[in-house]
């Protein structure tokens, strides 16, 4: 039995195989840089008094704290893949464009959360939709420019036109019902046809990651003690925190 419904296994494992193989880069990369760049003592001083963590713990928590960089861009990447390889949705070889679907006629620029760009900067996403789908001479003339926000600021889900504000003129964009601004819950469903499908996805993941990180370029790498807290989360608690709703209990 398949992991998923709207992706091949081997689909999936690829995806998942990449985020760690970055994840774990970032962890190798941060002990390195660590060691190579030296403690700022002041800054270790200020930061463990803020943590409430002695000095001797401060440099575990820095370390991850500086691997986490890498995971979260990987994070971005991967929302990407996935959903490149569902139907007949492509990652485009090149341009701003992160998402294409010629069938559905929609184009689209994902985001991994909603702090990742700043808010100055969200009428640039909102000019280069414009272009791509409003421009005469574009491609994608007429299609629907979709602004993804995988984990979105608030448990609301949306989708409605994207309207930034643009800090120059001090005014919002003109609401275009061919731009519109999604969360990740609502664009998982849009593209898998599946309404949860995203909670589906983060329900096999910690199966998926328990087979692939026994993988020998792995193992070499990684603990699998800590794989035993995965079993001890609350899925539907933890998830519904970022997405709210109704969120289904049973595991798939």
């Amino acid at each position: 039995m398949p992991y998923l419904s709207w992706i091949t296994d081997q689909d999936l494992i690829e995806c998942v195989e990449g985020v760690l193989a970055k994840g774990l880069e970032g962890i190798s990369k941060a002990e390195s840089d660590f060691s190579r760049n030296g403690i700022d003592p002041f800054s270790a001083l200020f930061d463990a008094s803020c943590q409430q963590v002695s000095l001797t713990e401060w440099p575990e928590l820095e370390r991850r704290r500086q691997a986490q960089k890498t995971l979260q861009n990987a994070l971005g990447k991967f929302h990407q893949s996935l959903l490149g390889k569902v139907g007949d949705w492509m990652v485009p070889k090149s341009g701003f464009i992160d998402l294409i679907s010629f069938k559905n006629k929609a184009v689209v620029e994902i985001k991994n959360k909603h702090n990742t760009v700043k808010k100055s900067d969200l009428k640039s996403v909102y000019n280069e939709l414009e272009q791509a789908v409003m421009h005469k001479t574009s491609t994608y003339k007429g299609y629907t420019g979709y602004y993804v926000t995988i984990i979105p600021g608030s448990d609301k889900r949306f989708s409605k036109p994207f309207t930034p504000s643009n800090n120059e003129t001090e005014t919002k964009k003109s609401s275009n019902e061919l731009i519109q601004e999604i969360d990740g819950y609502s664009f998982y469903a849009l593209v898998t046809e599946k309404d949860d499908a995203l909670f589906e996805l983060y329900q096999v993941l910690p199966t998926v990651i328990e087979h692939l990180i026994k993988k020998p370029q792995f193992l070499k790498l990684i603990d699998l003690k800590p794989m035993n807290y995965l079993k001890e989360i609350n899925f539907t608690l933890f998830f519904s925190e970022a997405f709210g709703g109704t969120v289904p209990t049973k595991l798939v």
